[in-house]
Parts: structure tokens; sequence; C-alpha cells
């Protein structure tokens, strides 16, 4: 084994990144045509997206597949190999096929093209040779521009996989756009893990009912207090006579009321809230209270309706137990 010194390891690390990085700065600026006739074909597919690649861009295309599948565009992965074994079933004539190639002279996919084409199915080849028999047996050729692969002898798939993985994101993402893919939609995709979690909404976590800590404006600093332990927020919201929202008492608002004022046994509820307070909609995510607690440094949102009547609250606590942070 060769050894390489600390500078070394990192000049060649540098190397393949500004290789990588110029592939990158490449395909973007090779955008035409060809992939927006892609997108507009993926559009208006009434089937699924069937990725097709074997070896490194065979990896690379299991996970577009995936990704475009998680993004609200039906999807899965064919290996070519096991097409010509039964697998070629798989594909129903409302499908769109992209085939990952970068020589686009894959012997595997050249054996199958054929029935694809018996099926009409549209046919979008990602490749890094235009002229090659794969992309011109396709209805759409994008070409990926590699100049070079980050390996030193250019034979290994590294630049060719990484302008692949990213071609396959960007178009995930245009059909995100297009299909006014919401997180709502994203959320029932991904109902485990932190990505679902924190897309929880806000109703499915609060307290509410009589767990809510509630006084009225009127009510003495000594009500508040009460409230505030008994119902263990470190806070209670605070009412007017109509039941509007009007403030919050924090201990930390206690504090600075006995700064102030010196006594806790006299004065009301007016004296010592802040007018104001931090709230979130019982619609929004869970992930967009932890936002705006940090935002904030607070570790209590009021929750409200559509008519801005109070109908929860969250705690940091009660996210932190949801295995969302």
């Amino acid at each position: 084994m060769k050894l390489l010194n600390d500078s070394s390891i990192i000049e060649i690390a540098k190397k393949v990144i500004d290789i990588e990085l110029e592939t990158i700065i490449n395909l973007k600026e090779s955008l035409n045509s060809s992939f927006v006739k892609a997108i507009e074909i993926l559009g208006s597919c009434k089937g699924k997206v069937i990725l097709i690649g074997i070896g490194k861009s065979g990896h690379v295309a299991r996970k577009i597949s995936s990704t475009l599948s998680s993004t609200g565009t039906p999807s899965i992965f064919l290996h070519p190999s096991e097409a010509v074994h039964g697998d070629l079933g798989m594909i129903d004539r409302n499908d769109v096929i992209i085939i990952l190639s970068n020589s686009g002279e894959t012997d595997e996919i050249i054996n199958i093209i054929p029935y694809i084409k018996f099926l009409k199915v549209p046919i979008i080849c990602i490749t890094g040779n235009p002229e090659s028999t794969i992309a011109k047996n396709s209805d759409v050729a994008i070409d990926i521009k590699v100049k070079r692969e980050a390996c030193p002898f250019n034979l290994s798939p590294t630049s060719s996989t990484t302008a692949q993985m990213i071609l396959g994101d960007a178009i995930a993402v245009v059909l995100m756009e297009m299909k006014g893919f919401s997180k709502e939609q994203f959320a029932k995709l991904h109902p485990g893990g932190i990505i679902g979690k924190r897309l929880k909404k806000v109703y499915e976590i609060m307290h509410k009912g009589e767990k809510i800590p509630i006084v009225r404006e009127d009510m003495s600093i000594r009500d508040a207090i009460i409230e505030i332990t008994s119902k263990g927020f470190g806070a209670t919201a605070v009412l007017d006579r109509d039941g509007k929202l009007v403030g919050i008492i924090t201990d930390g608002d206690l504090r600075r009321y006995v700064e102030r004022r010196g006594d806790l046994n006299n004065g009301s509820v007016k004296l010592a809230m802040t007018t104001s307070p931090k709230t979130i909609s019982y619609k929004d995510s869970v992930a967009d209270a932890l936002n705006l607690m940090e935002k904030y440094k607070i570790t209590v949102l009021l929750v409200l309706d559509d008519n801005d009547k109070l109908v929860g609250i969250v705690h940091l606590h009660d996210i932190l137990r949801a295995g969302i942070f």
C-alpha cells in the first residue's frame, strides 16, 4: 500500500471534488429542450416510472426510483438481467421507462429495448453518449456531459454517477412542483421515522380541553400562579371576558413582575402578562412548532383554530416525547 502524508490525502480528495463540481456545473449549463421533453412525458405518465440500469448506474437508478416514489411519482426499479427472465411483465403500456447508461452501449439493456419498444412505452435515456445505441433508440436522450471520471484512470463511474443522481433529483423535484405535491401528501408517504414525525400536525400532540391553563385578564396574579402550577406547562393563557386570547403569563413574566413590583400577593393578571403571545395553528406541522420555539427561544405555544380561538397548548416536552427532535 502506498503511504500518503496528510497534505497528499487532502489534495487528492479536493481534486476529486473539483472534478465532480465541474461535472455538476456542466450538467447545469447543458439542460435544454431534451430535459423539458422528458419532464413533459413523465408529467403525463398515467402509470409508473420504471428505472433501468446495471452496475453503478443500477444503484443510482434504484435511488432515483425511490426518490420519485416518495415524492408523488409511482416508480419501480427493473434489473435488465431479470427483465429477460420474466420481469418484463411488470411493464404496462401506461408506463414510462428511464434508462441510465453512461456509455449507452450496455448489452443487457440493448437486448431488452426491442421488447420495450414493442409495448410502445416511451423511453428516456440518461447517458454520457448521445450518439450511442441506447440513446438513438430512445424517445428522449439527456446528455449528462461528463468530460472525465474522478477516478485517476478515468474508468470507475464517479463523476457520471454523480451527474445521474443529481439529474434524477432535479426530475423528481420538478415533477413535485408540477403535481403540486404538498407537505401533507409527503407525510402520508413517510409515516415512519423522523420525517413522518416532524410532519405530524400540531393537533395530534397538543393538549386540549381542561388541560389548557387559562385565566381571565381580570383575575389576580395569585390565581395565575395556581393555574400555572396545577397545569404544569410553566405558563398560562390569558383570555378576555369574551374568551378571546389577549396574552400569556410565563414563569419568566412572574419573575419580571416581582422585580418591578416586588409583590405577588397583589395585582391583576393584566400587570404581569405578555400581550401578543406566540401562537400556532392547529393545522400546522410539529416541525413548524419546533421552528417557532427555536426562533423565539420559548418552550410553549398556544394553539388556535381557524377563528383564532384558543383550542390547545403544546410544550417542547411534547415534541421531545414524540421523538421528533
